[in-house]
């Protein structure tokens, strides 16, 4: 039988990446102590007051059919909390998703077609490549290099750029680094954009987990209004991945050529949560200032635990609820170390190969378990760094 070529451009860039982080689940479920650090699943519970106004919503009856824009409740709070940082927002330049990853899916299918390129960092989010690909574009990689904290750098995405690129993807804080783009940084890759008249879309989903510092975003700057789009959600923000609430931002003229895309794949999302959502973005939740303590800390720790061996490298996170760590020195590639991690020693990390061509010499570890657990993990990955580094040296 025929299939459509979409099956084929994705057909390695599935829950493939994801094999160790499958492989692990299998070893917990037969009864081995497994450290799962591979996911970013916050471990803080939804806010017992959201789960309060999603219960009364479905109580009252908010599980009908919504419309393909978003419920007016939601997209006003949407609309009201991107007002504070741009005061020319409304409910116009806003539509609602189930999740971040659908809202990038039809922002790339709003925007690109096959034989464009799409500029976006290296390393990146494990499904990226599959959203580009999803449309029949192209991902044109710009390196994000360790030495400069994996922050994009203006001249590295205008050597990067092709003629057929249409498209800037940023994601700031960064998966799998924590890098945050400042303000100048971002102010460059904007003129850049400019120059070359690039959409920019900005992947913002760790806004409210920044170690230190302010949050800087292109969506904020009045010269770039006309070509950004932000998506996110409350997915880490609220510790709510399951509801699957989320959002894109941008010109009005785009949201409105949009709305039929979105109507074709979804028309609507649930109101009930809908509802939740509004209250969480226009009420007072401490959820993700107890989270990004949390996050910074155990990073901290690991960063300590790590070094000290003198064989792991950790990168410190300005942001998010991942660490990366350069495992190198042991003579292993990302890859191979995370597999011997898990099959030795019973700590699932992810690959960072599934992260992109910069990443291969590195693992990428969650945060999202407790200090206990962090500190058990790194006391197995030094054993394990231990035990291959003498062979290494051995062979020299």
């Amino acid at each position: 039988m025929r299939y459509s070529t979409i099956t084929d451009r994705l057909a390695d860039l599935g829950s493939g990446k994801w094999a160790l982080h499958i492989r692990a689940r299998e070893l917990a479920r037969e009864g081995r102590d497994i450290i799962e650090l591979t996911i970013g699943e916050p471990d803080l519970p939804v806010d017992p007051q959201l789960i309060s106004v999603c219960q009364a919503a479905m109580n009252a009856g908010r599980y009908r059919y919504s419309n393909g824009r978003g419920e007016p409740a939601v997209v006003e709070a949407i609309a009201a909390k991107y007002r504070q940082r741009r005061a020319d927002v409304t409910v116009d330049n806003v539509m609602v998703f189930p999740g971040t990853q659908t809202a990038l899916f039809a922002v790339m299918l709003g925007l690109c077609e096959p034989g464009d390129g799409v500029l976006v960092g290296d390393p990146l989010y494990a499904t990226y490549e599959a959203v580009i690909r999803a449309t029949g574009a192209e991902p044109v990689y710009v390196p994000l290099r360790p030495e400069r904290g994996f922050h994009m750098q203006a001249e590295d995405l205008e050597r990067a750029l092709t003629p057929a690129c249409r498209v800037l993807l940023l994601n700031t804080p960064h998966n799998p680094t924590g890098a945050t783009l400042t303000r100048n940084e971002i102010a460059a890759l904007g003129a850049v954009a400019r120059r070359h008249d690039l959409w920019i879309v900005c992947d913002e989903v760790y806004e409210e987990l920044i170690f230190g510092g302010a949050f800087a975003s292109p969506f904020d700057d009045p010269d770039l209004a006309e070509r950004t789009i932000v998506v996110s959600s409350i997915s880490k923000s609220h510790a709510a991945p399951g509801f699957r609430s989320g959002w894109a931002v941008g010109p009005a003229e785009f949201a409105r050529r949009l709305l039929p895309v979105s109507e074709t794949m979804l028309f609507g999302v649930q109101p009930f949560i809908s509802d939740m959502t509004a209250y969480a973005l226009s009420n007072p939740i401490t959820t993700s200032a107890t989270m990004r303590a949390a996050y910074q800390g155990r990073a901290s720790r690991i960063c300590t635990a790590l070094s000290g061996g003198g064989v792991l490298a950790p990168h410190r996170p300005e942001a998010g609820m991942f660490i990366v760590v350069d495992v190198s020195a042991t003579g292993l590639d990302g890859e191979t170390f995370a597999w011997r991690l898990l099959e030795e020693e019973g700590v699932a990390v992810m690959p960072g190969a599934s992260f992109g061509e910069q990443a291969k010499d590195f693992i990428r570890l969650s945060l999202t378990v407790t200090e206990t657990r962090i500190e058990e993990a790194c006391r197995r990955m030094n054993a394990l760094a231990a035990r291959i580094q003498p062979r290494k040296e051995r062979r020299a």
